[in-house]
C-alpha cells in the first residue's frame, strides 16, 4: 500500500482512537482492477459481544461496552460500508425466553449504528443451543453470500451444530456456491469458530473446517475473517490468510498459554486492555487488506 493511500485513510486518525495496524496482501485483486470491477471501500468487524455476560471481575462495564463501541463506530468521519458482527452476540442462556431478551436488546442497540448495511452472524451462545432457531427469528440466514464492489463475501455457520461442524448440507451448498465464482474472483469468508484447527482443546476449530478450506483451495484470493477466540490472531494455510478478531467483552489467553480457557480479568489500570473492534480497508489499487485494531473507548 502507498504512502499516500495511508495518508488519505488513516483509520486510526478518523476514529481518534490509535491502534495497531496489519497489512494483509490480496494477490488476487489485480485482474479485478483492470476490469473496473472492484472499488476501494472498508468495514467494520465487530464480534464476541455477548450481551447479557455479567462477570465483575472480568468486565464490570459490560452493560455499557457495546453501546460505547456503536458510539466509536458513529464517531468515525468518514463512514464504513458496512458493519459485521462475527457472532456471540449474546451470552448464553438455558432460558428460551431469556435468549429472546437478551437478542431483542442487543437489536435495538445496535440499531443505533448510523450505517445502514450492518450484517449479522450467529456464534455458539447465539445457536448452539436451539440450533439457531431464535437466532433466525431476530437476525434471519445462518449462511449467506453477498456481493459489494468487486467483492464475493460468504458467511458461513459453523456454530449452530452443537458438534461444532459446518455439516454436509452447508459444504454442498459451499461447493455449489463456489463453482459459479471464478479462480481469480476477490472471496471474503467470514465465519465465528476458526476454519483450521488452532487449539483444539479450547473448542478453537471446526471439525470438518478442513474440507471448508479445501474447497476454496483452488481460489487463489480468499481471505477469512473470523471472532471465537477473544484476541487478535492472523493464521495462513497455504495462500489463505485467517484473520481473528477481538472480544467486545473480554480477552482470552493465547492458545494453549493458560491451564484452561478463561477470561483474562479486568486490570483497572489498563480497562480496556485486549477487547476492541476491528476496521478493515480493501484497497484495491494496492492490491492490498489494511487491518486496523482500534479499541473500546474509556469513560
Amino acid at each position: 500500500m502507498s504512502h499516500d493511500t495511508i495518508k488519505r485513510r488513516d483509520f486510526l486518525k478518523l476514529a481518534g482512537l490509535g491502534g495497531a495496524v496489519f497489512a494483509s496482501g490480496l494477490s488476487g485483486w489485480a485482474q479485478a482492477v483492470k476490469s473496473g470491477a472492484a472499488d476501494e471501500f472498508y468495514f467494520v468487524q465487530l464480534s464476541d459481544t455477548h450481551w447479557g455476560f455479567n462477570g465483575p471481575k472480568v468486565n464490570p462495564e459490560a452493560a455499557s461496552t457495546l453501546k460505547k463501541a456503536v458510539a466509536a463506530v458513529n464517531g468515525l468521519e468518514q463512514k464504513p460500508d458496512f458493519v459485521v458482527f462475527t457472532g456471540d452476540l449474546t451470552h448464553t442462556t438455558d432460558d428460551p425466553k431469556l435468549r429472546r431478551a437478551r437478542m431483542a436488546e442487543f437489536r435495538d442497540i445496535v440499531s443505533e449504528l448510523k450505517i445502514k448495511d450492518v450484517r449479522f452472524m450467529p456464534g455458539e451462545h447465539d445457536a448452539s443451543l436451539d440450533r439457531g432457531e431464535a437466532y433466525q427469528e431476530f437476525f434471519g440466514k445462518l449462511h449467506y453470500s453477498f456481493d459489494h464492489k468487486g467483492v464475493h463475501f460468504i458467511a458461513l455457520d459453523n456454530v449452530s451444530d452443537p458438534g461444532a461442524s459446518l455439516g454436509e448440507a452447508q459444504l454442498k451448498w459451499l461447493a455449489q456456491h463456489l463453482k459459479q465464482l471464478g479462480k481469480d474472483a476477490p472471496i471474503v469468508v467470514l465465519a465465528h469458530r476458526p476454519l483450521f484447527d488452532l487449539y483444539p482443546q479450547w473448542d478453537w476449530a471446526t471439525r470438518d473446517g478442513a474440507s471448508a478450506v479445501e474447497l476454496l483451495m483452488p481460489h487463489k484470493n480468499v481471505t477469512v475473517f473470523y471472532g471465537h477466540i477473544h484476541q487478535e490472531h492472523h493464521h495462513k494455510t497455504g495462500h489463505i490468510a485467517h484473520h481473528a478478531a477481538k472480544s467486545l467483552i473480554f480477552p482470552l489467553p493465547a492458545p494453549g498459554s493458560a491451564p484452561k480457557r478463561a477470561p483474562i480479568p479486568w486490570d483497572e489500570a489498563e480497562p480496556n486492555k485486549g477487547i476492541g473492534f476491528r476496521s478493515i480497508e480493501a484497497d484495491a489499487k494496492g492490491a492490498q487488506y489494511k487491518l486496523a485494531e482500534l479499541p473500546v473507548p474509556k469513560g
